[in-house]
């Protein structure tokens, strides 16, 4: 009898995984019908963004189960999962609420009172997400001293929430503000504490919270790098590098802004925007993935020089297609189509070996071990043309493969050819 709890959890786990996964795709499914049907009350932006949530639902639901699956006692894997039904309820309940309140109205019960329900939803995917930092990568705090962030996270996250329940404000919807889009928006049915008053000094006081709270969160990825193993730290880079990424796409539209308010508005800010969305939608469950379960781990170095690679290409061939058009325009006084044609194949020529040179700039830089690595290669191959002995050749690409990777055992097979 003794033995029938250890043997029973993993099933408890693997029952209450499955049906959170299901509950998340089936809010997902009504969310997605409701978006379906107020298509004529949004616009083509918010239904992309919906369809940008959709795929990270799916995204966090399947990220949580797996890593639920294999390690069932670490809470990264329950936070994802729910993150991906806290952002399903939120794109639910303002659908729903649009619907009962602007498409059809009257045609489903309660309308206005489950549209109150989309924020509340964006408020605990923020939440989630912070939880996520603050105890990535092994579900635990890096230390007990840090229980004190964590409750002061939940709480500054609760304090918000209320206002949910705060007189005379109106419903606009949740992570997509779609009741806004449709001309839906209506005043709070549910509010009941003050406008002004003790209830906004509260919410100063929360403020000034959270402040220090996020620096607190930040903090703590510091302080359980200070002193980890060589493992720890590199899975702590994998989120470090979203958020890094993130960061990135944030300061390029607020410079983008401060150059000129067309350049945000135009094609430029519509791609940074979709960079600011995408880049902790994908990369948070990934690098959640890689980091726990521990695959392909050692990888970033490869994807961050990728990264700046093809960012730096990409800065370079624009200044030139930008340019080759700039001087003809300059010349003839008018944009010519022979003149877009040309600098795009001009662009297009120099891509290969414009990349090839940055990239190994860039390796030389951000990814050190491949650098090295065909060096070494490259040094052996040089080698191997002058030498003859077979012994010699055996010795040197022993010494070569131990210096590169550093194995515990190297063990060399030869075929030898039948006499």
């Amino acid at each position: 009898m003794g033995e029938a709890g250890p043997a029973r959890r993993p099933a408890t786990h693997q029952a209450a995984a499955w049906g959170l996964t299901v509950l998340t795709l089936a809010v997902l499914a009504a969310a997605l019908v409701f978006t379906v049907l107020n298509t004529s009350r949004i616009g083509m932006g918010r239904i992309g963004l919906g369809a940008i949530l959709s795929a990270a639902v799916l995204l966090y639901a399947v990220s949580g189960r797996m890593i639920v699956s294999r390690r069932p006692d670490n809470a990264i894997g329950w936070l994802l999962g729910s993150i991906g039904l806290s952002v399903a309820t939120s794109m639910f309940a303002e659908q729903y609420a649009l619907y009962g309140v602007a498409t059809a109205p009257g045609a489903v019960p309660a309308a206005k009172a489950v549209g109150c329900l989309a924020p509340v939803g964006a408020f605990a995917t923020v939440l989630l997400m912070f939880c996520i930092v603050l105890l990535f990568p092994d579900g635990h705090l890096p230390s007990p001293r840090w229980r004190p962030v964590l409750w002061a996270t939940v709480v500054v996250f609760a304090g918000w929430g209320t206002q949910q329940f705060q007189a005379d404000t109106t419903v606009t919807g949740g992570l997509t503000n779609a009741l806004q889009a449709g001309d839906a928006t209506y005043p709070n049915p549910v509010g009941f504490l003050p406008r002004h008053g003790w209830y906004s000094d509260l919410l100063t006081v929360i403020f000034v919270l959270a402040v220090f709270t996020v620096i607190a969160v930040v903090a703590s990825v510091f302080a359980r790098r200070r002193g980890a193993s060589p493992e720890r730290r590199q899975q702590l880079a994998w989120l470090g590098y979203v958020g890094a990424l993130s960061v990135t796409w944030i300061l390029g539209l607020v410079l983008a802004n401060w150059v000129a308010s067309s350049l945000s508005n135009s094609w430029l800010g519509s791609i940074l925007w979709g960079l600011i969305v995408v880049t902790p939608v994908v990369g948070i469950p990934v690098a959640c993935v890689v980091a726990v379960l521990k695959y392909r781990l050692y990888d970033l170095g490869r994807i961050v020089s990728r990264t700046v690679s093809y960012a730096i290409v990409t800065g370079l061939l624009v200044g030139v297609y930008a340019g080759l058009v700039l001087l003809a325009t300059g010349l003839t006084g008018r944009t010519s189509p022979v003149a877009v044609a040309g600098a795009t194949l001009a662009a297009a020529a120099l891509f290969g070996p414009l990349r090839s040179r940055v990239q190994r700039r860039v390796d030389h830089r951000f990814n050190r071990a491949r650098y090295d690595a065909e060096r070494m290669l490259a040094a052996f191959a040089a080698r191997l043309t002058e030498e003859l002995d077979a012994d010699a050749v055996t010795e040197d690409l022993a010494r070569s493969v131990h210096t590169a990777l550093g194995p515990a055992h190297v063990s060399i097979w030869l075929s030898r050819p039948p006499a």
